[in-house]
């Protein structure tokens, strides 16, 4: 079976556990295959990912073979996979732009954000480097708030003619002047903001949806996180947070029949707690009323280590992806956007979102 050959823009905690999962399963088989939504899309299993790039900023994991890389701090993500072979291929400067926040200056546990002293990488050098490595899809992994950066890779992919895959809330996929970029190209993308595979925002549309069907009339809700990894240091700077707090908040609004005012929904991160590293904590709460006008409420408490949450989507997204550039079908990939991200061109429920993405991946919808 070939492998499919990706490039990695960012190896924080979210390219860590990805990179630890296509190595977890090398072994394992179907009835194994824990924590999976597939374990065989289009004839491609999860150890059939091959990282052929790497770019990151980071003195501590540039110039570093992959393997060695995402397990360097900042990095705080659970280790589920301690042997990661030599994958020789090694982290490459990137190009820095907003990818480096002002809060990552004074990382508490870490000192400093240490950049690296290489010379930053031009676009040229990127496009190079994507060329030469034989890479199939490029995955932006870039902090959150990095509008910059995920535009400048965005345009990398556009112009090395290979697919992109935004898993964060930058809106590219589901921006139409990006979408017809990538259509007149006849280069798939998938985007944007990736969703995790139980975490606050898929369980908060869930929940959203129950209301509806059972006739309870939602009033107000609201969605507070905390978590202890780099992303929620980024987040303390609220200008970074805007595309963050938009992409979560429409997720749940989209599942309503009217939407709900401003003022009476608050969906998005709240504060950082270094301790907690990359577990993420949830409270959700849901105001509403039920048979008779009887007010009801709802409260929810979860907690997730947040990047393999996210690491199990993207392994799908993956594949789609390359069914994509085996079909010969470029743009916007809508049905396994809208299953796989929180903020994609076009909001279904989440079983129809389901059933859309099987039938791609079955080959019966062009998408």
């Amino acid at each position: 079976m070939k492998k499919i050959k990706i490039a990695i823009a960012g190896i924080g905690n979210c390219s860590s556990s990805l990179i630890q999962g296509i190595n977890y399963y090398k072994d394992k088989d179907s009835q194994e295959a824990i924590g999976l939504m597939h374990w065989d899309i289009g004839g491609y299993k999860p150890h059939d990912i091959e990282v052929a790039a790497a770019f990151d900023i980071d003195k501590r994991k540039v110039g570093k073979d992959v393997s060695e890389a995402i397990f360097a701090a900042p990095n705080c993500t659970t280790v589920f996979c301690k042997n990661i072979p030599k994958t020789g291929v090694k982290v490459q400067m990137g190009k820095i732009l907003d990818g480096f926040g002002e809060y990552m200056k004074n990382y508490p546990d870490q000192n400093t954000f240490v950049l690296s002293e290489e010379k930053e990488a031009t676009k040229g050098d990127i496009l190079r480097i994507l060329r030469e490595s034989g890479a199939e899809i490029l995955l932006n992994y870039m902090p959150v708030g990095s509008e910059k950066a995920a535009k400048f890779y965005a345009e990398c992919a556009l112009e090395a003619g290979i697919a992109f895959i935004n898993n964060m809330p930058v809106f590219i996929a589901s921006n139409p002047e990006w979408a017809e970029k990538f259509k007149e190209k006849n280069i798939p993308i998938i985007g944007d903001d990736i969703k995790s595979q139980l975490g606050a925002t898929i369980t908060h549309r869930v929940l959203t949806t129950l209301f509806k069907n059972r006739g309870i009339r939602l009033e107000r809700t609201y969605q507070l996180n905390t978590g202890g990894n780099t992303d929620f240091l980024n987040m303390l700077d609220r200008h970074r947070l805007i595309s963050k707090k938009e992409s979560k908040t429409e997720a749940v609004q989209s599942m309503l029949t009217e939407r709900l005012a401003d003022e009476n929904i608050h969906v998005g991160p709240s504060d950082y707690v270094p301790w907690q590293k990359d577990n993420k904590i949830c409270f959700i709460r849901m105001e509403g009323k039920q048979f008779g006008d009887v007010p009801m409420n709802l409260e929810l408490r979860l907690s997730v280590e947040d990047s393999p949450n996210s690491a199990g989507v993207v392994i799908d997204a993956i594949r789609c992806c390359k069914l994509a550039l085996e079909r010969g079908k470029g743009g916007v990939l809508y049905s396994p956007s809208s299953y796989f991200m929180k903020h994609p061109p076009k909001q279904f429920n989440d079983d129809k979102a389901f059933n859309l993405t099987e039938e791609f991946i079955a080959g019966k919808r062009d998408d």
